[in-house]
């Protein structure tokens, strides 16, 4: 794989942002919002001798290498490097500067900047189409194997990681985690496309057979096939038109970029869709 330096400072950016939110709000609070993160907080818990940072490497470093296996190298790249370097920080960060207790003495304050930060920093590294490896693996997995939809299993197990967290930390921590996923999956949204609801993507490739089957089968989207020709060539060409939620657009923009790296992509965003599968246009009453 080819390093592309502005990614690549982008990626760590995006990392750094996302262990502040976690080491300095979340995890001082035990509050489990998902993720390899989450579920290493609440190990630590039932394994006190082995450090969050500790047990987020060992469980990444299983995740990768099933990955690698299951999934593919191709699958890895940046992933691999986020997720390694989101370990040492933490681990850095246990050491240097120990949290003992919370910054301030308020639950929700920290839980509201913990997804802030950390959500936007999750939020600039999935826009660079990588992630910290984690439930994105378990879920690539299943959605592969199992023919279990991407979104769904992400939301599984960020679910069965928070109930974990409520076992371990109480009822009271485990029903504030609970928001925390849901307010951390809206700022991941609202980081990678604005506050635009919707986005409207043109995909013209050689391989538009298998996008259209993806965005069918596993997206449950419905598109528009357009027979196109080339202004200069003169080439015939397919172009696929689907609109998408911004969570789904970076799953299609991944798996587009995974199987044609020469595919063309137009991207438009859409304040507002009616139509079947989106908003329901409201009723006009007529006075009589």
């Amino acid at each position: 794989m080819k390093l592309n330096i502005k990614r690549f400072l982008i990626v760590t950016l995006g990392t750094l942002i996302l262990t502040i939110g976690l080491y300095f709000f979340l995890m001082p609070q035990k509050l489990v919002v998902g993720g390899v993160s989450g579920l290493s907080l609440a190990m630590n818990h039932f394994f006190p001798a082995i450090p969050v940072g500790g047990m987020m490497f060992i469980i990444n470093a299983i995740l990768l290498v099933l990955a690698y296996f299951l999934l593919g190298k191709d699958f890895l790249g940046y992933t691999l490097y986020s997720s390694l370097l989101l370990s040492g920080l933490i681990s850095l960060l246990e050491f240097l500067l120990p949290m003992s207790s919370p910054l301030v003495d308020d639950i929700f304050l920290n839980l509201v900047f913990g997804i802030l930060i950390s959500g936007s920093g999750m939020g600039i590294i999935l826009y660079q189409d990588a992630s910290t490896g984690g439930t994105d693996i378990i879920a690539m997995i299943l959605n592969k194997y199992l023919n279990i939809k991407v979104g769904i299993s992400l939301m599984m197990a960020d679910f069965l990681i928070t109930m974990l967290g409520l076992f371990a930390f109480g009822v009271k921590i485990g029903l504030y985690s609970l928001l925390g996923v849901i307010i951390n999956s809206v700022v991941i949204d609202k980081i990678i496309a604005g506050f635009n609801n919707k986005i409207n993507m043109f995909i013209i490739s050689e391989k538009y057979e298998e996008i259209n089957k993806f965005i069918q089968e596993e997206m449950d989207r419905g598109t528009t096939l357009y027979h196109a020709e080339g202004g200069h060539t003169r080439d015939k060409k397919m172009v696929v038109n689907v609109i998408v939620s911004t969570r789904e657009y970076i799953q299609v923009r991944q798996f587009v970029r995974r199987i044609d790296h020469r595919a063309f992509i137009s991207v438009n965003l859409v304040t507002e869709v009616f139509g079947e599968g989106f908003t329901e246009p409201e009723k006009v009453e007529r006075k009589s």
